[in-house]
């Protein structure tokens, strides 16, 4: 059977338990399906004890659980009569199940051939989406520290990719742009001094860094947290570097290196002793302009920063501090949920006095909402989109 038909055949049959009074949800499911792979049961005896040891808690539900595993995998069922689920209600699906548990599409068949042990049987199968699926598209101000924990497959299939640049350092290749002398002419010695074929090379390629910058004051941490995680999730981005700031800069990111995210986000709540209290951008933009762009950390870097553009302090200085890290990094993303609304203009005063500086503003509120800020990030060429 292919993990297709395995996924849609416990998809039905968890869906029949439901209907029929046990409370067996998708991480119920997903533990029954794991247990099959793990166990591959040969018999239908084994594959009953794994459906009793992965969807039950208790033996008064063993009744309910056999007449429903009899049905879908033995091939004869009790009098539809005592099914709770309706076929017909809307809202569900039907799938026929044959004798062998290989679920059929097309409509359900209400005789059988002469002769056959078997009967088929209608299991209404109810459309739900896994937890993760649903909280996709909600927004991350809405769930809470254990929902966004459950996103963390989800971000993991992401890929956070930076723009390449050209390194100092050459790589071989067949149609390089330079000649590499060195190796030409230690190729030379094999055809007695006389270089007859030329050895090229090229600059190597590599993703340039990323930086993030993201406001943890009180109207901005969910969303900190949200980015922290995907940060540390997503693929690609062994190389950035994350500072959180609210009234002082603080860098996160031997914080956040070789830790689970849940462990990795606790710890930044503690490294960072300003969490949820004021925003003051233009501070924070200074300290680290003073103390790591122009050292080389922001030159030719894609800086991310995640904020509202509330500032307390004064915003010109908000105006200065980018137009300085402009002139040093490749790309500025800025990521401001409060752009999701179409009625949204930059009127407040760190936020006006960034956005001229920005080469992409982006909401990414949710997971769903995520692809545009991903696209801003990986694009190479530098220019303002907003004015």
């Amino acid at each position: 059977m292919s993990r297709g038909d395995l996924a849609g055949l416990i998809a039905a049959f968890g869906a029949a338990l439901h209907d029929a009074g046990l409370p067996v949800g998708p991480d119920r499911s997903e533990r029954f399906a794991r247990a099959v792979t793990l166990l591959r049961p040969t018999t239908t005896a084994e594959l009953h004890r794994c459906a009793r040891a992965t969807l039950t808690c208790h033996p008064e539900q063993f009744e309910i659980l056999d007449r429903i595993f009899d049905a879908v995998f033995r091939g004869y069922a009790d009098d539809p009569a005592d099914f709770r689920g309706d076929p017909n209600a809307t809202g569900t699906s039907t799938t026929t199940t044959r004798s062998g548990g290989t679920p059929s599409a097309g409509p359900p068949s209400t005789s059988s051939s002469p002769g056959s042990s078997s009967r088929e049987i209608e299991i209404p199968i109810a459309t739900v989406g896994s937890a993760a699926e649903r909280l996709a598209s909600r927004d991350f101000a809405t769930l809470t520290p254990e929902e966004l924990t459950e996103l963390t497959d989800l971000m993991h299939r992401l890929a956070v990719a930076t723009p390449l640049r050209r390194t100092r350092r050459m790589a071989a290749k067949a149609h390089g742009s330079a000649v590499d002398l060195r190796a030409t002419l230690r190729r030379a010695r094999r055809t007695g001094g006389h270089p007859l074929r030329l050895v090229r090379r090229e600059p190597r390629l590599r993703p340039r860094r990323l930086v993030a910058l993201c406001d943890i004051s009180g109207s901005m941490e969910p969303y900190a947290r949200a980015m922290l995680q995907l940060l540390y999730c997503a693929a690609g981005t062994s190389r950035a570097e994350v500072f959180t700031f609210a009234t002082r800069l603080t860098r996160l990111t031997k914080v956040l290196a070789r830790t689970r995210p849940a462990v990795a986000l606790a710890r930044a709540g503690q490294a960072a002793p300003d969490w949820s209290g004021g925003t003051r951008i233009g501070a924070a933009l200074k300290a680290f302009n003073d103390g790591y762009g122009r050292r080389g950390m922001a030159r030719g870097a894609v800086v991310l920063i995640v904020s509202d553009g509330w500032e307390t302090g004064d915003p010109a200085q908000v105006g200065v501090e980018m137009a300085r890290l402009s002139r040093l990094a490749h790309r500025i993303v800025w990521v401001n949920p409060r752009t999701q609304s179409p009625r949204y203009r930059p009127l407040v005063g760190g936020m006006a006095a960034a956005w001229p500086y920005c080469d992409a503003v982006v909401s990414a509120h949710s997971l769903t909402a995520l692809e545009p800020l991903i696209t801003a990030l990986k694009e190479g060429a530098r220019h303002v989109a907003h004015q």
